[in-house]
C-alpha cells in the first residue's frame, strides 16, 4: 500500500498548493485552464481508447459496457446525488471538476495497474510515477476549482486500496485481456469528461461510472462458466 499511500498525499499536496495560486488567477486565465484540462482529458481518454481497443478480444464489450452501465447509472441517478453532495460546499462548479479530477486519477492504465503490481510483485514503481504525475495534475484542477479538488483523494486511496486488495486474492483475474477491455471503457468515460468540460456535448460522466463494472461481471461470469 505504499504506492497508493504516496499516490494519496501527492493529490492532496497538490490540491493544497494549486487552490493557494488559485487565488492569484483571474477569471480569464480560469476559463484558460478549464479548456486546457479539457482538452487534456480529451486526449487522454482518446489515446487510452486507441491504445487499448485493438488488442480487445471482445470488441463488442465496450459498446455493451456503455450502454449498461449509463442505464445502470441513470436509473440510480448517481449524478444527481453526487453534484448534491458536492454542492453542500457552494461552488456549483466543483461538481464537474471533481468528477473530471476523479476518472482522470482512477481510471488510468498507471492507477489501475499500480495496485496489482505492488500486491503481486511488491514493485510500487508505477504508483510513484502516477503520484508524480498526479500531483502536477491537481495543482492545475485545484487552481481553477479550488480545495474541493482534494475530495479525490480518499476515492482514489478506497479505488486503489480495493484493487490492491483484490490483486492479492484474485491474482489470475486481473489478466492483461481483461485490464485491455476495462482500459478501453475508461477511455471513453475520461473523454466523455473532457468533452463536457470543452461544452461540446455535456455528458453526465457519472451516471456512466457503472459501465467499469461490466467488464468484472463479463469475465467472472467468464470465469465460472469456464470458456
Amino acid at each position: 500500500m505504499l504506492g497508493t499511500i504516496f499516490n494519496t498525499s501527492a493529490i492532496l499536496i497538490g490540491s493544497l498548493c494549486g487552490s493557494f495560486f488559485k487565488k492569484c488567477i483571474g477569471t480569464k486565465y480560469q476559463n484558460v485552464l478549464f479548456d486546457a484540462i479539457g482538452l487534456a482529458a480529451a486526449g487522454i481518454g482518446i489515446n487510452t481508447i486507441t491504445n487499448n481497443m485493438p488488442n480487445s478480444k471482445y470488441p463488442v464489450l465496450f459498446i455493451a459496457s456503455l450502454a449498461i452501465g449509463s442505464l445502470i447509472g441513470t436509473i440510480l441517478d448517481i449524478d444527481r446525488i453526487f453534484n448534491r453532495l458536492v454542492s453542500k460546499t457552494g461552488d456549483s462548479q466543483l461538481a464537474q471538476g471533481l468528477s473530471t479530477a476523479i476518472l482522470l486519477f482512477c481510471i488510468g492504465t498507471l492507477s489501475i495497474l499500480g495496485p496489482i503490481q505492488s500486491a503481486i510483485y511488491q514493485n510500487h514503481t508505477y504508483l510513484f510515477t502516477n503520484g508524480t504525475l498526479d500531483l502536477i495534475t491537481s495543482m492545475i484542477l485545484a487552481s481553477t476549482y479550488g480545495i474541493g479538488i482534494a475530495l479525490a483523494a480518499p476515492v482514489l486511496f478506497l479505488w486503489q486500496g480495493a484493487i490492491y486488495l483484490c490483486a492479492n486474492q484474485l491474482q489470475d483475474f486481473f489478466s492483461t485481456a481483461f485490464m485491455t477491455e476495462l482500459s478501453t471503457v475508461g477511455g471513453f468515460l475520461i473523454a466523455a469528461s473532457g468533452i463536457s468540460l470543452l461544452k461540446i456535448k455535456t455528458f453526465k460522466t457519472m451516471n456512466m461510472l457503472p459501465a467499469l463494472l461490466v467488464p468484472a461481471i463479463f469475465w467472472g461470469i467468464k470465469a465460472l462458466l469456464g470458456f
